[in-house]
Formats: structure tokens, sequence, C-alpha cells
């Protein structure tokens, strides 16, 4: 037997914001990780500086994306769990701000590295850190 949930109404204006927000901003800072990765080796074609000019430029949207994120995702928790979630979604909720913070600090560490390795190093720790904040958030809709 099949159930189907009927949606009768759709999203308040508020948490259409909210939400859409939200949204933006995770494809501007998890999105733009992989875009920047995926041009790296084209950039560095057009000159050994390249890829550092590019990296800067999309910090400059990728960095208030960032905190956008942390925003709305607080404004999320108290517009729609509050005081009333399981101690199982606080926890996912906990290990997803871990998560974000482990991909800011990443960030943060990758634009001052010193070397190619480390450098590396701390994208793949950001970036990884990034998709699982992705996938716990999707986890945390319900």
């Amino acid at each position: 037997m099949n159930t189907v949930q009927t949606v009768n109404s759709l999203a308040s204006t508020s948490t259409a914001i909210r939400l859409s927000l939200h949204v933006l901003a995770a494809a501007v800072w998890v999105g733009g990780q992989f875009v920047m990765a995926g041009l790296v080796p084209t950039l560095r074609s057009l000159g050994t500086d390249a890829p550092r000019r590019a990296a800067q430029r999309f910090g400059r949207l990728s960095w208030p994306a960032f905190w956008l994120l942390v925003i709305t995702g607080f404004w999320n928790y108290a517009a729609v769990h509050g005081a009333s979630s399981t101690s199982s979604w606080n926890t996912a909720f906990a290990l997803k701000m871990g998560a974000v913070v482990l991909s800011g600090v990443g960030a943060w560490l990758h634009t001052r590295a010193t070397t190619p390795r480390s450098r590396g190093m701390w994208a793949g720790i950001g970036a990884l850190a990034s998709v699982f904040a992705l996938i716990l958030g999707v986890l945390l809709a319900g």
C-alpha cells in the first residue's frame, strides 16, 4: 500500500526567504569550491598568478556566502526546531555546525598555506567538511 502525503499550502514568505538564502549561500560556498578546483588546471595555463587571483576573487563571493550560511542556519534552527527538537536532531545539528566550522577553518587555512601540499590538504579538508555539512543539512530537513 502506497502512502501519499498531500501538502495543501505554500511556504510562508519568511520561510521562502530564509530557505532561499540558505540554499543560495550553500550553492556559492560548496559548489564554488568544486568549480574552483575544476578550473585550477585551466587557470594554471593562463599564468602562475592566475589561480591565486581567481581564488581571491572567489573569496569575495564565498566568504559572505559562508557567513550567510551560518546566520541562516541558526535562523532555520530557531524558526523550525528550537526547543521542540529531539536529542538526535540536536546531535545532528551540532555535527553539522562542527562540519561548518571545519569547512571554514579548512578554507581559511588553505588561503594561508605556503606549500602546494598544504594548500591541497586544507582545500580537501574544507571541501569534504562542506559536503558533510550539506548532507547533514538535507537530513535535518526531514
